[in-house]
């Protein structure tokens, strides 16, 4: 047996870290969403020879350790993390169309591209479905990664978030069933299709009661316990334990820690954690969420580039519409009988399921000598590596121009008076230091510092209409006054421990209540 050598394997982990880290943070700043540049600044190192990459790029493709990396590493934070903050209120106040478009939507897909692909592309039958079971998965892994960089409606936010979790739950169990028991069933005959149906229960029903009895167990736990370092592990033990046990008895799970994280999230939240706890392990799973997702689109990108496309454009460029036509029938069909939902959402809905690192990772834990399984990689890495980079750069003008961005973008009179009075402040605050620095005299200096406070007067008598107006925009106000002053209570205290005015167990006391009274504005 070789030896591994982990000293080797952390270095190439960390250059790894240190290259998604580098084009996320450029990407933040140039305000742009940071999958897709990842994704293409590693097809690019892939296509391209680096020697000092070259180490890196062999291992990550390897497909084994793709595959653990993605499913077992990455997908239990990443889906723990999104259903962790997922109010239950707002995801039960949306359940016709979350359950519309992550059981119809999914299945009818399914069907579609699956009957498809043995059509028009004589795939083997298993193939075809599995095909079809891939290309079903709208992978919550990118669409809530486009979608948060994005901003959308908080309602449209909601459901994109509750299809996307439970969507792909269901798209794993349809590639399991198509991938090694579809023959059987179909062989079977009408007792197979109840076998088929029996099986699909099975797995699904199995995955929900694993994630709620642990979702529930590590609920009553936290009420013991007023320590958030110990409940954060908790909340480790709770997503990653609760996906490898239902795995290990053939049960969903994703569907498992989706349905776990929920109840932490929501019940243990209520009656176990104290807003400091919240703070903190939302915090934790923010900056783990945003590492996975940095590293899982890099080694997509990377992983893209070891496909050979030779004569395969043909199939590539007839799957592509495909699938496409196959989500729209299934939004918009899905969708038909909900009312009240808005139209343009659909619009959103449809061209925002994207394929991802999911997709990749299931057809990459296709056996060797699955029928079909090169044409079915090809195209899945294709389709993935379109939707990425073509429906991810231009599902931000879609939005814009559909007019579904969340509120960030309202009131735009408000923000430009907000710009304004700004402006005109720190005007004055320079009349101030150039009048004593060039000795500037007083008639001059106030002549110019009138004409800006009447500027000002004037700002400040039209943001009071608009607060009669709008009352929100005055809350909105207060809540970040108060954040602000919050904080400066913070570094208050700091500097008083620091200086050992106080003692530090009396400071601590002081940080729990101000961390709480901030939790306790960010909610309101």
């Amino acid at each position: 047996m070789e030896e591994i050598d982990f000293h080797y394997l952390f270095e190439l982990g960390l250059l790894l870290v240190m290259i998604a880290a580098g084009i996320t943070a450029f990407a933040k700043k140039l305000k742009q969403p940071y999958p897709i540049a990842l994704v293409i600044i590693g097809a690019l190192i892939g296509l391209l020879n680096i020697p000092i990459l070259e180490p890196l790029k062999d291992f990550i493709t390897e497909g084994e350790v793709f595959n653990f990396v993605i499913i077992t590493l990455f997908l239990p934070a990443l889906l723990g993390e999104a259903a962790l903050k997922l109010p239950y209120s707002q995801l039960q106040a949306n359940k016709e169309p979350v359950l519309a478009l992550a059981f119809g939507g999914t299945f009818l897909s399914f069907l579609i591209i699956g009957f498809s692909a043995y059509y028009f592309f004589d795939f083997p039958i298993p193939a075809a479905f599995v095909f079809g079971a891939l290309m079903s998965a709208t992978d919550p892994v990118s669409v809530l990664s486009i979608f948060k960089s994005v901003g959308v409606k908080k309602r449209l936010a909601v459901v994109i978030e509750g299809e996307s979790l439970f969507n792909d739950g269901l798209a794993v169990v349809l590639f399991n069933i198509s991938a090694f028991y579809l023959l059987t069933y179909i062989d079977a005959g009408w007792a197979g299709l109840g076998s088929g149906l029996w099986e699909f229960i099975r797995v699904v029903s199995l995955g929900v009661i694993i994630g709620g009895g642990l979702g529930y167990a590590f609920s009553i736990l936290t009420k013991y316990f007023d320590d958030y370092p110990l409940e954060i592990i908790f909340s480790i033990i709770l997503f990653y334990g609760s996906f490898l046990l239902a795995e290990s008895v053939h049960a969903s799970g994703v569907i498992a820690v989706v349905i776990a994280a929920l109840i932490f999230g929501n019940y243990g939240g209520k009656i176990g954690m104290s807003p400091t706890t919240k703070l903190n392990i939302n915090s934790f799973w923010d900056v783990a969420a945003l590492l996975a997702n940095s590293l899982v689109f890099l080694m997509v990108g990377l992983e893209i580039t070891r496909i050979d496309l030779i004569d395969k454009w043909p199939l590539i460029f007839a799957a592509i519409p495909i699938v496409l036509v196959a989500r729209s029938i299934a939004v918009y069909t899905s969708l038909s009988l909900i009312n009240n939902f808005p139209h343009k959402w659909k619009h959103i809905l449809n061209w925002g399921g994207l394929k991802g690192s999911l997709s990749v990772a299931l057809v990459l834990s296709l056996p060797r000598d699955f029928p079909a399984r090169e044409d079915v990689l090809i195209l899945g890495f294709s389709v993935v590596l379109f939707s990425l980079v073509v429906q991810g750069l231009t599902i931000k003008p879609l939005i814009s121009l559909l007019g579904v961005k969340a509120k960030g973008g309202e009131h735009q009179e408000f923000q430009e008076l907000l710009s304004h009075v700004h402006r005109y402040q720190t005007a004055i605050s320079e009349i101030h230091r150039v009048k004593q620095k060039l000795y500037i005299t007083d008639p001059v200096s106030e002549e110019m510092m009138d004409m800006y406070k009447k500027r000002i007067d004037m700002i400040k008598a039209q943001l009071n209409e608009l607060y009669e107006t709008y009352p929100e925009l005055k809350k909105d106000q207060l809540s970040t006054l108060r954040k602000h002053a919050l904080y400066a209570e913070y570094d208050a205290i700091a500097k008083l421990e620091k200086e050992e005015i106080i003692s530090s167990s009396l400071a601590e006391k002081q940080y729990d209540a101000i961390t709480d009274a901030i939790v306790h504005n960010e909610e309101q």
